[in-house]
């Protein structure tokens, strides 16, 4: 009778080389697109090193009072700007998703190469893994990534989703997300204030499993304009708990938290504004007032009605409601943070950072009748699934190869 040692152990040898050398690429939730409309959206970043607030604002090329203002970081603290942030501090960075080549991306943000920079450094350790090694390579149509030009400009393509500005028919913004090592989607779930069955319609998973590296599309509950489409903050939105500013700094808009209503006033940096007085009224922007009678609640308001042509446009508006209106709510406004304590916008699901006890998903419920890993589930957003492609080093398990190798040989000649 032969010996089938040798032959088993050939088998758990190629086994053993395929799971340690083959790379498993990470997942991204992709939004198909036939249009050039952009929306506002947010990416989930985490500090790689101490930055200053303007140098985490010029590695996206985005105004630091948006990066303070969509965490709640009070803009009216001392020189804020040059306030230094910590390593490993999670943040939310505004950014706006385009339509490029049929699918949603933002393609605004410009990376100057330094001495030591190589694309996967830049994509992994700069950029935190929301982008990968080989989508810049390819959005910059470079030949030879082993040759960066010191002080050479790179487009960096970040993952964005739009699905309309809305979630379950309700306004949203869309963060994109990295997966990290301890994520589970129920915790991810629970920190963002939504559902494990939201979270894999919209990112049309298969299955709540997810690893780490995944960019997943979390959808966060918003306040929604009305403004006219030729004004030039056209489709301003706010996340809730948050706020935003506007008309050329003039105007401050904030989502309340446990609100869909978006609140106007000037802004604390408010600096040679036109005027911001409703005709024919006393009445300044922000200003409600209210008069109870039989019939209900007479409410005279002063609201945002956009920035046209350098203008600030004031409506006013008068309306019989059945109550009157309460004492607006702001959100949470907090001071810049200067190390990882408890914090209002830590990653998801740790509650020792998120200021907080993490609010408890609606439903846990997951579908026994989802589609397949890559194909959306009934009622899904028009999206899918599709790899990142990290730059994956196949040598790095090697060595060991070579010596489990070596093993099986000595084995096999042993065993003739």
């Amino acid at each position: 009778m032969p010996n089938r040692t040798p032959i088993s152990l050939y088998l758990f040898f190629t086994i053993w080389v395929s799971a340690n050398v083959a790379p498993i690429a990470s997942k991204s939730t992709i939004e198909p697109c036939s249009n050039s409309d952009t929306c506002n959206a947010l990416v989930g970043y985490t500090l790689y090193t101490d930055l200053k607030v303007s140098e985490v604002a010029s590695l996206f090329q985005i105004d630091p009072i948006s990066l303070l203002t969509a965490n709640s970081i009070d803009i009216s603290y001392p020189d804020v700007e040059n306030h230094i942030l910590p390593s490993r501090l999670f943040l939310k960075i505004p950014i706006l998703c385009s339509c490029v080549d049929g699918i949603r991306k933002s393609v605004a943000t410009r990376y100057k190469t330094r001495p030591s920079d190589s694309l996967p450094t830049i994509a992994d350790s700069v950029y935190g893994g929301l982008v990968s090694a080989d989508q810049i390579k390819e959005a910059n149509s470079i030949n030879d990534p082993s040759v960066l030009d010191v002080g050479q400009t790179l487009v960096v393509p970040l993952p964005c989703t739009c699905f309309n500005g809305t979630d379950n028919f309700l306004p949203a913004i869309y963060m994109s997300y990295v997966v990290q090592a301890v994520d589970t989607l129920s915790g991810i779930a629970a920190s963002y204030s939504t559902t494990i069955t939201d979270l894999m319609t919209v990112n049309a998973l298969g299955s709540p499993a997810i690893k780490a590296g995944d960019i997943l599309a979390l959808p966060l509950s918003a306040c929604t304009s009305n403004l006219p489409s030729y004004a030039s903050d056209y489709g301003l939105s706010v996340p809730n708990g948050s706020y935003a500013i506007t008309a050329s700094h003039c105007v401050q808009c904030s989502c309340g938290p446990g609100t869909r209503n978006l609140y106007c006033m000037p802004s604390s940096l408010a600096v040679s504004c036109s005027s911001m007085q409703c005709r024919n009224s006393n009445l300044m922007l922000g200003n409600v007032t209210w008069q109870q009678s039989s019939a209900g609640c007479n409410v005279t308001s002063c609201s945002y009605g956009g920035y046209v042509n350098g203008s600030i446009i004031t409506t006013l508006s008068t309306s019989l409601q059945p109550r009157c209106p309460g004492i607006q709510q702001f959100p949470l406004l907090i001071a810049p943070p200067s190390s990882l304590g408890p914090s209002l916008f830590a990653p998801a699901p740790a509650p020792s950072q998120a200021g907080g006890a993490a609010t408890s998903p609606k439903s846990s419920v997951v579908p026994s009748s989802g589609s397949g890993l890559g194909l959306p589930p009934t009622n899904a957003p028009s999206g899918g699934l599709s790899s990142a492609s990290p730059v994956v080093n196949p040598l790095a398990t090697f060595p060991l190869a070579i010596v489990f190798g070596l093993l099986c040989n000595f084995m096999l000649s042993s065993s003739l």
